[in-house]
């Protein structure tokens, strides 16, 4: 059993593509389906796809490479835990590794980049960052 969803999932997607694989499975929730299509919007993951019925649904999720065949992610980082939750407010939400990164906030808007909660003038729960 696992107890932080988001953070297994963060992990199982460095970890995939730090020994080079083309895609990776995870367990469907409808929050790890809304942080991946914000992956993909972002640049960080290439495709998206919910597969199977009823309880045993996965999510399929393509890695992105660059040109030299370097995983497009480098590193995370897990703010709110299950534990410490953290919440940021508008004025506190700042650009992650000198614009390079992205901050993935849970707001009252849905899931959200930081320059998306800036646009729209949302603060919530700062989910992690990703660069």
């Amino acid at each position: 059993m696992v107890n932080d969803p988001v953070g297994d999932f963060i992990i199982r997607l460095k970890n995939a593509g730090m020994v080079g694989k083309k895609s990776v499975d995870v367990p469907y929730s409808k929050l790890k389906h809304a942080i991946a299509d914000s992956l993909v919007a972002a640049g960080f993951i290439e495709r998206v796809e919910k597969h199977g019925k009823k309880v045993k649904k996965t999510l399929d999720i393509t890695l992105k490479y660059d040109t030299r065949g370097e995983h497009r992610i480098q590193g995370v980082q897990r703010i709110s835990k299950p534990g410490r939750r953290l919440y940021r407010g508008v004025a506190e939400i700042f650009p992650v590794k000198f614009g390079r990164g992205k901050r993935i906030l849970s707001t009252p808007a849905g899931i959200l980049t930081g320059e998306q909660a800036r646009e729209k003038n949302v603060g919530g729960e700062e989910l992690f960052i990703i660069w």
